[in-house]
């Protein structure tokens, strides 16, 4: 607070800026005095509302702009900057365009989220081009419009993969088929098991949130439902791309990948990129070994689920010291996890052992 004798001007500034869009009251005492010592002889008082500059607007869209292999079932999504008026939010300002054609389909408005949802009635065609507006006819709760309509584009593809089905052994973080053996203070968040061994070694020093099957009837039926898994990953073959040997550097997009000799993860870490669609499937298959080199990563970006990652490793699969990674690992052999390797996922080996030393391994989110 200041005071001005010149201009006989009382100035307040707040210490913090005024908050957007709300009412204030400021009043003037009458503990406030002239040079004379005389009181005001009422409180002074005016109100006044603070202006919201901010604009709304789109800040991001399922699909994002300009994805490719787009599944046919998506659903569109997109998410404002600020609570809208959901009455405002219909097929007339949501819409949906292949070529001159609009898609016809249910537009609704989630104020939690702040998310606008636009569902076809049918599938979107195969391998096509599609254009989404959001129109200017959109309002924040306010009454404001959108500064400018938002527009994106996306390709759909002929080639999405479903995902792969894991029935009982999907509750297993780690499966083996002849032991599974730890070192150091392993934390297993999700079900251990093994069949038609029955040896669990080194829990404790390791921790397991779940239970231990070992060498039981829930383990037996665990291993012959991830033989049925490991078969229906080695067995797709829907728009199949051919990698080979190192996939460190590199940003991979939904699909099916396929190796007829090994893969690794060296030299630079690996990004799956969903683009935007939090149900995009990732597949790889190879008819040899998975290694990732000590320290490498795998990353997940655009919604990618680790939930959705799978890979069919023909012989064993290594995650090296300290490397992160996502993913169901389904092996017909062996897997091993070096020190200090962590997981999102599961480990499946159908035949032989799973060696764990100091990890985290947790079921994947669904």
């Amino acid at each position: 607070m200041t005071y001005d004798d010149l201009t006989h001007t009382a100035t307040f500034v707040p210490l913090v800026p005024l908050l957007l869009d709300l009412p204030y009251q400021v009043t003037i005492t009458t503990g406030a005095m002239d040079s004379g010592n005389t009181h005001l002889l009422t409180n002074y008082t005016w109100s006044f509302r603070t202006g919201d500059t901010t604009p709304a607007m789109v800040l991001s869209t399922t699909p994002t702009d300009t994805a490719q292999n787009v599944p046919i079932t998506t659903q569109l999504t997109a998410l404002f900057n600020r609570p809208m008026d959901g009455t405002t939010i219909t097929d007339q300002t949501f819409i949906v365009m292949q070529g001159t054609t609009q898609i016809l389909g249910k537009v609704s408005y989630d104020p939690l989220t702040k998310t606008a949802t636009f569902v076809p009635d049918v599938s979107l065609g195969l391998d096509l081009p599609f254009q989404a507006t959001i129109t200017t006819g959109v309002k924040d709760s306010g009454g404001k419009p959108l500064s400018a309509g938002y527009g994106w584009t996306f390709q759909t593809s002929a080639c999405g993969q479903a995902i792969i089905t894991l029935s009982s052994s999907g509750t297993f973080a780690v499966l083996a088929g002849s032991t599974v053996t730890n070192t150091g203070p392993t934390s297993v968040t999700g079900d251990l098991g093994v069949f038609a061994g029955t040896a669990v070694t080194g829990f404790p020093p390791g921790a397991i949130i779940g239970a231990i099957h070992a060498g039981d009837t829930v383990a037996q039926l665990a291993i012959a439902n991830l033989t049925t898994a490991y078969n229906e990953a080695a067995g797709r073959k829907l728009c199949a791309i051919t990698v080979d040997g190192n996939l460190g550097g590199q940003t991979l997009y939904p699909g099916l990948y396929k190796s007829t000799s090994s893969l690794e993860i060296s030299s630079g870490d690996l990004y799956l990129d969903a683009q935007g669609d939090s149900s995009a499937v990732f597949i790889f298959q190879m008819a040899s070994t998975l290694t990732t080199t000590d320290g490498r990563q795998v990353f997940l970006t655009g919604k990618a689920k680790a939930s959705n990652v799978f890979w069919q490793v023909g012989s064993s699969a290594t995650i090296g010291t300290t490397s992160s990674f996502y993913g169901t690992i389904m092996a017909d052999q062996a897997i091993t996890m070096k020190t200090g390797a962590t997981l999102t996922g599961r480990l499946l080996a159908r035949i032989a052992a799973v060696t764990l030393d100091s990890n985290t391994i947790v079921l994947p989110p669904l």
